[in-house]
């Protein structure tokens, strides 16, 4: 599968996300998300990653969207 790395430059302007750092969502764990995804606490992150479990690796920014808590402003 393909890796995805978020970067702030791969993130659409309507995203109220901002990325610190670079990171692979699909291996990041709750404290690599929270550092480096401004705007992520504990809550979203585990959320985040409790999608992933469930449905398998984002293969595209967009797919955030479908997380519970994050969606476009």
């Amino acid at each position: 599968m393909k890796k995805l790395l978020l970067s702030l430059a791969l993130l659409p302007l309507s995203f109220t996300l901002a990325v610190a750092a670079p990171i692979n969502i699909n291996k990041a764990d709750r404290t690599e998300i929270v550092e480096n995804l401004t705007g992520i606490g504990n809550v979203k992150a585990d959320a985040i990653i409790e999608y992933r479990e469930a449905n398998g690796p984002f293969e595209k920014v967009e797919d955030l969207l479908k997380v519970k808590g994050i969606g476009a402003k």
